[in-house]
């Protein structure tokens, strides 16, 4: 992950990005459907899921999306806006495989930038689609506790410095005091 956005001018259609693995953890699964209040039995109980036609749980639509944000701002860092997320789903995420996904810069125009990506499992192909973002003009930097650390360093340099000249002034106050004194 990121701490620093890339800017617009960084980025140019047919660059990379860097595959992400996901194990398939059946907490994940379970977890993250509960996390978003999709209690539908397919996505926690394998008995239900089975009668249903399923080899197992499965994970929801919710959980790919938000992967495939996380995919994005991890590469593009955190003062990304994603402005569209368009995607299919296609395999099914069953618990045990691991789905790895990639993507390209296929387009941009207008100051939006256009990735196409895909997800893969065992099976195939879980999700494809694009998502469109902006990225700031200039490069931003983030911190956890909101850049309270880098000011309170800048505040302890500017004090060192304004300390450090202190002493250098007396230092030169002395030297001048204590050659006036000798020629005397």
């Amino acid at each position: 992950m990121s701490t620093t956005s890339l800017r617009y001018d960084d980025v140019q259609v047919g660059d990379e990005i860097p595959a992400l693995e996901i194990p398939l953890t059946r907490t994940l699964i379970v977890a993250t459907a509960i996390a978003s209040r999709d209690y539908q039995d397919v996505h926690h109980d394998p008995a239900l899921a089975h009668e249903k036609g399923s080899q197992d749980i499965f994970m929801n639509i919710l959980t790919t999306n938000g992967l495939v944000g996380r995919y994005i701002t991890d590469w593009a860092g955190p003062n990304t806006a994603l402005k569209s997320v368009k995607i299919r789903l296609g395999a099914p995420n069953y618990p045990g495989d691991t789905m790895v996904l990639t993507g390209s810069v296929i387009e941009k125009a207008d100051g939006v930038v256009t990735v196409g990506l895909r997800g893969a499992n065992s099976l195939g192909d879980h999700v494809t689609g694009t998502v469109s973002l902006t990225l700031p003009d200039l490069p931003i930097h983030w911190s956890a506790d909101g850049g309270k650390a880098e000011k309170a360093a800048a505040k302890a340099e500017a004090k060192a410095k304004k300390d450090a000249k202190k002493r250098h002034d007396k230092k030169a106050k002395d030297t001048k005091k204590s050659k006036k004194g000798s020629k005397k």
